[in-house]
């Protein structure tokens, strides 16, 4: 009987914990666990063989005494042998035995975890262990069990549970506070007199911290823990917390700086290492918020320490720091202003924040050249200068470097020499062009207040000539636009009245060309950031309407000087009698409905009613916690955003807030339809306001943190969004149906829903509505194609009967015009956005498999959903030209994307055929692309010749194949005197 328990592990805990387990062994004495006797250790060796020989509590109190009196000539924390070995027993031995019985755990909950309160016994426990050698302990600690768990996954689960539930929390306490980072290098540069051996433990310590080792071994730890106990999982430890790592190094950092000595060489190189090295965490925005935060809105005087820890940062560190810095001025202060046309100091209602935060770019900056060349390429680089957000951050930037003439004319110089370069004319996404004017005019406005002679000379260069000509033959009729208003905005501050530039176009008068013409009247400065530190500093500037004359009153036709005062019916008792007797009496019921449940504590009696205004719908929506509001208020969503988008602004100022909503709402109940119901009150938000939810789909799909899911379902909702304002409503309902997997009437009668939810076989098809709508269009594109080909091989048309239908047979087949809203709005609020986010994600992020946008079932939705706006804006569309260049530009980038996946082959081909069958006019085509058509012609006969066919999904894509090689060479064939020389320039 006695092999049959083996004794594993002892661990000691508090008397106030209780265990749960089934065999606990009795110690012998109920207070101590071991019977030795006192001993004092008087030398490190000494403490090593009490801590090795399993000493009791009051022995294990008296060595931690020992090791943290640095009077004692030892220092368990300076890097030795025998402090190696000190530290190893405590974490292996002294940690798993001994931790519950030092500390005690508090009830309470702080951010997400358990608080704990440290005895002070603890607390020396800890302060041993608060050095590089400590924390490689504890690390190695936790890889041993994490390695042992992997192995016998069955065998000690509950010891390995424990040991590591207790180093997650001694780790988590030797770093916690926001001093752990400043005292740990203090010990690190202060313990050891070799310099070599200092920057060796340094490194060491950069790498744990800022390398992100601790955060990884300690996030698979917890992960092993919740597996094996699910209650564990509430009290999560922010050790292993991405977020929370990253803003307590953050804090750690701050507070560094904040305490590091002026004449510290070291300290504040050491310093600007583990910040260069958090960087790399990938949350880099988090760490520069806390920095300015902290060092510069909340307390002045910091600001010399944080232009030091700066100028200590490589020359990319300082370009990642300024970049972020924009990115947080823009989203944090400038996001909510809006702009209007109608009056030219516009600019004035919120040029106090603008020159707030020129003021804080103008100390980060800090009068250095690298610097400021590269705030210079932000704002002319082909990805930068704050695409997809307001113009207050390109004004803030231009401000901020306007003290310095040479400085805002290199700014000029160079947005000038792009914005006429026929490359970036006929390639660059419509957006960035549209900002890139915006800075161009900003900075033309500074150049001629401060020096009008280099803009006159700049006025007369071949440069800005070749700008104005090259816009004015370019195809896009927007790239002719933003030429024509450059122009007249130049030569109205370099010219006289009666030699000004004059188009006297419509285009150049409008609303949106006068509000371009006056940014070249804006003239912020370089104020004081204190302007910041406010909390109300956004400030929301309402665009000027024109002003509407109040609706005449019609005559009021009972018009008269009578005056009714009362009307009053008398009535009898006979007649009260009559009518009680006339009144039918109903019994009253046996029992009521809500009462035939056996359990009357879950009755709802108070049940909630449909939401019938804006902002009810959201409040039902954020109740997370409610079942009845979530059903209630998915099912009302639609209906009553329809309802409510032509009535009043109550869809308006709630829009965005309420698609944010939608988009990240989690199906908690598993509600029947969910998927359908979010997705239809998506779509009726974008159909009440497309301009703006459209865009801003469009930013949520690339800057949202948001699934995969989550961001597929934007795309739908953009793509079945157009479709329906281009009159394609039915066809959207029909590839619903097709999708829910709708059945027909037969059989006339189905079980109950309980049953028939039993036996109804279950949908297997994964693929969404615009997959279909995709393979309908394809096989309405392909007909035609197929039919005449068919007809041709009949034999030739002279030997065949041609049959004539009478006018009223073919006005009856003829679909009647539907208005097509799509195509006012199809390129600003939806293709634009979406083409010009994708250019630019790309240029931040890489054309690698990590990146979220290369995702292959995303990336062929997103090929598919441009592919839909494209088709349903029609052929009259006046920006199809630009759209028709930017989409076969992204189509032909994304090739090498398409190999080893045939569903992006798929969308790839699918685009290409809906771009040659939109544009009717195949001579413009020709003369606008002709070797884009030649480069896709040779790589679809690749694609034919390699898919060999068999599966259903390689036979659609050599159909597709096949269709495009088709309009291909029938347009190559019909042109080919204009094609003469691609041709020749092609095959060489």
């Amino acid at each position: 009987m006695e092999g049959l328990l083996t004794s594993v592990s002892t661990s000691y805990q508090s008397p106030s914990q209780q265990t749960n387990e089934f065999l606990v062994k009795v110690p012998q004495d109920p207070v101590y666990p071991s019977q030795q006797l006192y001993s004092k250790a008087t030398n490190p060796a000494e403490a090593l063989e009490l801590l090795r020989n399993e000493p009791d509590y009051k022995c294990l109190v008296s060595i931690l005494h020992y090791l943290a009196d640095d009077s004692s000539g030892f220092s368990v924390i300076s890097p030795s042998p025998i402090a190696a070995q000190l530290v190893y027993v405590i974490v292996s031995e002294t940690v798993p035995t001994y931790w519950n019985v030092l500390q005690t755990q508090d009830s309470k909950q702080t951010q997400g975890r358990a608080a704990l309160q440290s005895s002070p016994d603890a607390d020396l426990l800890l302060s041993c262990l608060r050095s590089v050698t400590g924390l490689k302990a504890l690390l190695l600690s936790l890889k041993q069990y994490i390695q042992r768990f992997r192995e016998k996954r069955s065998i000690e689960s509950s010891n390995v549970q424990d040991s590591l539930t207790s180093l997650l929390q001694v780790i988590s306490q030797v770093l916690e506070g926001h001093k752990a980072v400043s005292v740990i290098s203090d010990r690190i540069w202060n313990t050891s007199d070799d310099v070599s051996r200092q920057k060796a433990l340094w490194n060491e310590f950069v790498g744990l911290i800022g390398g992100g080792h601790i955060l990884g071994v300690c996030a698979e730890a917890e992960d092993i823990v919740n597996d094996l106990d699910k209650t564990v999982s509430s009290n999560k430890l922010w050790i292993s917390n991405g977020s929370l790592y990253i803003k307590w190094l953050a804090s750690n950092i701050s507070y560094w700086v904040r305490v590091l000595d002026q004449n510290d060489e070291q300290g504040w190189k050491s310093c600007a290492v583990l910040l260069s090295k958090s960087f790399r965490l990938g949350n880099t925005g988090t760490i520069i918020k806390e920095l300015i935060t902290t060092l510069l809105l909340q307390k002045t005087g910091w600001s010399t320490r944080l232009e030091k820890v700066i100028s200590e940062l490589s020359g990319f560190d300082q370009k990642t720091f300024i970049f972020a810095t924009l990115d947080i001025i823009s989203k944090e202060y400038l996001l909510s202003i809006v702009t209007s046309g109608d009056d030219s100091d516009w600019w004035k209602t919120d040029a106090e924040v603008v020159s707030a935060s020129a003021g804080l770019m103008y100390l980060i900056l800090g009068n250095q050249e690298l610097r400021k060349s590269q705030l210079i390429s932000w704002l002319t680089a082909s990805s930068g200068a704050g695409l997809g957000e307001g113009i207050a951050i390109r004004r803030a930037a231009i401000a901020a470097l306007s003290d310095i003439r040479m400085d805002i004319e290199s700014v000029l110089d160079r947005s000038l020499q792009q914005f006429g370069d026929q490359l970036y004319i006929r390639h660059t996404p419509i957006l960035q062009q549209e900002v890139h004017a915006q800075v161009l005019l900003l900075s033309a406005g500074y150049v001629r207040r401060q020096a009008p002679l280099h803009l006159v000379k700049m006025a007369r260069s071949g440069a800005y000539l070749n700008l104005v000509s090259n816009r004015l033959a370019a195809s896009s009729p927007r790239a002719r636009f933003l030429g024509m208003i450059i122009g007249e905005a130049l030569s109205s501050l370099t010219d006289t009245s009666d030699k000004k530039m004059d188009f006297n176009m419509e285009e150049t008068s409008t609303s949106e060309a006068r509000w371009y013409k006056s940014l070249v009247g804006v003239s912020d400065t370089v104020g004081s950031f204190n302007e910041l530190k406010s909390p109300t500093t956004v400030k929301i500037v309402n665009p000027v309407r024109p002003h509407r004359k109040p609706p005449t009153q019609k005559p009021d036709i009972l018009q008269g000087t009578s005056k009714i005062v009362a009307i009053e019916e008398i009535e009898d008792d006979s007649e009260k009698e009559s009518d009680k007797e006339d009144l039918p009496s109903y019994a009253k019921p046996d029992s009521d409905a809500e009462d035939s449940d056996e359990d009357p504590t879950i009755i709802t009696r108070n049940k909630s009613t449909a939401p019938v205004y804006i902002r009810d719908l959201i409040k039902y929506l954020r109740d997370t916690d409610n079942y009845d509001k979530q059903k209630l208020g998915l099912q009302t969503a639609a209906a009553l955003v329809r309802r409510k988008a032509n009535f009043g602004t109550e869809v308006s100022s709630h829009a965005e807030e309420l698609a944010s909503i939608l988009v990240g709402l989690q199906d908690k109940y598993e509600l029947e339809n969910f998927v359908e119901l979010r997705s239809q009150g998506m779509i009726a938000l974008l159909i009440a306001q497309p301009l703006k939810i459209g865009q801003w789909y469009s930013k949520a799909f690339f800057d949202g943190d948001y699934s995969i899911s989550q961001r597929a379902s934007i795309l739908i909702t953009l793509g079945l969004g157009a479709r329906e304002l281009g009159g394609f409503g039915a066809e959207n309902e029909k590839a619903e149906n097709e999708k829910l997997g709708v059945a027909s009437a037969f059989p006339s009668k189905t079980l109950p829903e309980s049953m028939h939810k039993l036996y109804a076989p279950m949908p297997t098809s994964t693929t969404t509505a615009i997959d279909n709508l995709s393979t309908t269009l394809t096989n309405t594109m392909i007909a035609p194609m197929a039919a005449s080909l068919a007809d041709k091989l009949t034999g030739p048309s002279i030997l065949k009967v041609r049959t004539f239908s009478s006018r009223m047979a073919v006005e009856k087949k003829r679909k009647k015009p539907i208005a097509n809203a799509l195509a006012k709005v199809v390129a600003d609020g939806f293709f634009f956005p979406l083409s010009g986010r994708f250019f630019i994600h790309l240029k931040a992020y890489g054309a690698s498999r990590s990146n979220i946008a290369y995702e292959p079932y995303l990336l062929a939705l997103f090929i598919k959903t441009l592919s839909l706006l494209i088709h349903a804006s029609g052929p009259s569309t006046l920006s199809l030209p630009q759209m028709t260049s930017e989409f076969w530009d992204l189509l032909l980038s994304l090739r090498s994307q398409s190999i080893g996946d045939i569903t992006v082959v798929e969308a790839l081909l699918f685009g290409f055929l809906t771009i040659l069958e939109i544009n009717e006019d195949k001579r413009r085509l020709v003369d606008a692309h002709g070797r884009q058509m030649l480069e896709t012609q040779e790589w679809v006969e690749a694609v034919f010749g390699r898919v060999s066919g068999g599966s259903e999904e390689d036979d659609r894509v050599r159909m597709l194949a096949a269709g495009c090689l088709f309009r291909l060479r029938e347009v190559v064939e019909k042109y080919q005197a204009l094609l003469l020389g691609d041709l020749a320039s092609f095959q060489n």
